[in-house]
């Protein structure tokens, strides 16, 4: 026989002494020193939703090392044109993770 799921407004509030998982999970990056690793992949994973996707089909290498951001284009007009919007690129990536995560940008 089926059991219903009846919602119960007294279990579901939150307790004193009870973390919410985004708290707890932000509180461990900082406590074991995490935080810049997890902000560096997460710009690379979500390279697309940050510069669009046509910027994202011509990237073939993203990473980040020492707050400087390092792209392979493939495309030579692109490329030249990221060149000149170097600080627009710095800007959306920093604004996106709400911290000075990248400095200066190379293209490999």
């Amino acid at each position: 026989m089926a059991q219903h799921y009846r919602f119960d407004k007294e279990k579901a509030s939150r307790r004193p002494g009870v973390t919410p998982l985004k708290d707890a999970i932000d509180q461990m990056l900082d406590k074991y020193r995490l935080r810049n690793r997890f902000d560096q992949s997460y710009v690379v994973a979500h390279w697309d939703k940050i510069m669009g996707a046509a910027i994202a089909t011509r990237t073939k290498k993203v990473f980040i090392k020492d707050n400087t951001l390092f792209l392979q284009i493939e495309s030579a007009p692109l490329r030249n044109e990221l060149f000149r919007a170097k600080s627009k690129i710095i800007e959306l990536i920093n604004r996106e993770m709400n911290s000075e995560l990248v400095n200066d940008v190379v293209f490999i």
